[in-house]
């Protein structure tokens, strides 16, 4: 079954830090005017990390997807060249009806610096493959990928809210994919087929896909489009 994307708020610049010129004490006092040298320039948080128009390009192509999928207009959508404003709202248990849209790792109440998304749908049997990165300063990244893990015992059941019915959710680890990686099975008897979450982290950046092709509940093309994503990041990486 097809699940909506939810709303994704607008994010906020974040502002250039301006610092002052530091005065110079005059030197053996016989300067009448004091020389002036600069401050020390802040470090730039976001140094090395990359922007949404780069992680864009990051995406699985269209040529990734079989045939009959196409790219959802709706679903598309990046942060451009410029960086965010991090945000992080806690919560004392997660909002678990994320979980049924496209951008469903915003469960963990975190969000980045820069993203890049899309949705590609199957006219024809209306399953759903959708694929985002998030990019974090420092260890943050790291954070969400265990917040995830919390999320799998905080959300163990949820309502859907297009059928009523309650959905059971479990987790477990995906080796072999990226830095650490975690996987959800979303099912639910209303359903025809379940759904695979995946996050995977790499380095500063969180992949996340969301799968209902294929009779295993996703799962095969959530780890293939993962793999996918990962490695084109690595290369983005490389040439930046």
């Amino acid at each position: 079954m097809r699940h909506p994307s939810p709303y994704r708020p607008a994010r906020t610049l974040l502002a250039a830090a301006v610092l002052p010129l530091a005065l110079a004490a005059c030197s053996s006092g016989t300067s009448d005017h004091p020389s002036s040298a600069p401050a020390k320039a802040a470090k730039d948080p976001d140094a090395g990390l990359l922007t949404g128009a780069r992680l864009k390009r990051a995406l699985a192509p269209a040529s990734f997807f079989a045939s009959g999928f196409a790219v959802d207009p709706d679903g598309a959508r990046d942060s451009g060249t410029a960086y965010t404003a991090p945000s992080a709202s806690a919560a004392a248990k997660p909002d678990c009806s994320l979980l049924g849209g496209t951008s469903w790792i915003a469960v963990t109440g975190v969000s980045g610096v820069s993203f890049a998304q899309n949705d590609y749908v199957s006219k024809a049997t209306s399953e759903d493959i959708a694929q985002e990165i998030d990019t974090f300063r420092g260890t943050t990244a790291a954070e969400v990928l265990k917040d995830l893990e919390k999320t799998a015992t905080a959300c163990a059941t949820f309502t859907d809210t297009q059928t009523h019915s309650q959905v059971k959710v479990t987790g477990a680890a995906a080796p072999g994919l990226g830095d650490t990686a975690y996987a959800l099975t979303l099912t639910d008897s209303a359903w025809q087929n379940g759904s695979t979450l995946m996050a995977v982290r790499a380095g500063t950046d969180v992949v996340s896909v969301m799968s209902t092709d294929g009779h295993d509940n996703g799962a095969a093309t959530a780890a293939k489009l993962a793999a996918r994503i990962v490695t084109s990041l690595r290369g983005e990486h490389q040439r930046a």
